[in-house]
């Protein structure tokens, strides 16, 4: 057991400024995954600073016709609002295909967002890893790579990142909203995230003592259908092999506009900007779709035990086109 001091922040910017002076503090949430790698020995933070009774807990409406999801909106909370269920659909399947229902009650926006990968060897504090220990070696290359990375990995790190949200809200061009000791940042989520590099121990672009505040959603084009799939081992309360949200609009039988994001084989959630480029204007048939797939994954690198995600995420992803196609032409 190992101790660690506590402070209850009486406002965002208390909580930035009490972690900003501690450079081995952590902010506590729902506490669904910092709780867990305290268990494992993977953190290890000398003081918790616990920002789940600031008043980020709400939904709200945009000038723009968007929404801003506070940062401490439960997950529950967030697959429920009608808000989202009616007009970001992506978003919220996404949400009820992650963790349990217990989980999801607990766990929060921010929270959710900063999940650190579910790598076996991350985990596992008696083998090396990048990511939990800079310059220790990556364990994952020539183990066990079912669930990992098949683009944008490094030699340094070939894991994954869990969220099921962040998938839906890179595909739908989310804002991140962060305030640090210097005021406030606004980020595009594709922005937010890193890829490994050199660097796999920064999954993000924050900095000590930022605080997430918020997500900002832009408003759906008009009629636009969005939605998520999830291909997993097991029918419920499993990390994605390969994941896909995407949100579409139609011009007659061409496809005006595509975004899409894949989950389930990248560091971050994996913006499908060549499909997007491929699908725009193109008519919306299933040569369109899988010719859109063959060029996302043209740089696809996969290592021994997971060559199979890249035969899934192109399935996966065409299934995906043609069922929304389908949807916006009725």
């Amino acid at each position: 057991m190992r101790a660690f001091d506590y402070h209850l922040a009486e406002s965002p910017a208390d909580a930035v400024a009490t972690l900003t002076a501690h450079p081995g503090a952590a902010y506590l949430a729902g506490g669904t995954n910092l709780v867990d790698h305290m268990k494992l020995g993977v953190a290890t933070p000398d003081l918790l600073v616990d920002v789940s009774r600031l008043p980020l807990d709400e939904v709200t409406t945009t000038d723009g016709g968007g929404v801003r999801i506070g940062a401490t909106v439960r997950n529950s909370d967030l697959a429920a609002h009608p808000l989202i269920r009616a007009r970001y659909p992506a978003l919220s399947r996404a949400m009820l295909s992650a963790a349990s229902g217990q989980l999801r009650n607990a766990a929060t926006t921010a929270g959710n967002l900063l999940q650190r990968t579910r790598c076996v060897y991350f985990q596992d504090v008696t083998t090396p890893c990048n990511k939990r220990e800079p310059g220790s070696g990556c364990s994952a290359i020539g183990g066990y790579v079912r669930y990992h990375a098949i683009l944008g990995a490094s030699p340094q790190c070939i894991a994954v990142h869990p969220s099921d949200m962040a998938v839906a809200m890179s595909a739908l061009d989310a804002v991140v909203v962060i305030e640090g000791a210097d005021g406030e940042r606004r980020i595009p989520i594709d922005d937010f995230y890193r890829l490994p590099g050199d660097e796999p121990h920064r999954d993000t672009v924050l900095r000590h003592g930022e605080l997430i505040t918020a997500v900002e959603l832009p408003a759906p084009p008009i009629s636009a259908v969005s939605d998520y799939r999830k291909v997993r081992d097991r029918a419920s309360f499993a990390f994605a092999l390969v994941s896909v949200a995407a949100e579409i609009t139609l011009d007659g039988d061409r496809i005006g506009s595509a975004r899409i994001a894949l989950g389930g084989i990248a560091h971050k959630p994996w913006r499908a900007r060549r499909a997007e480029d491929a699908l725009t204007g193109a008519p919306a048939v299933d040569d369109t779709f899988a010719a859109a797939a063959d060029a996302e994954l043209s740089d696809a690198d996969p290592h021994p035990g997971n060559e199979f995600k890249v035969a899934l995420t192109r399935r996966t992803l065409t299934a995906h086109l043609r069922t929304l196609t389908g949807r916006a032409q009725r």
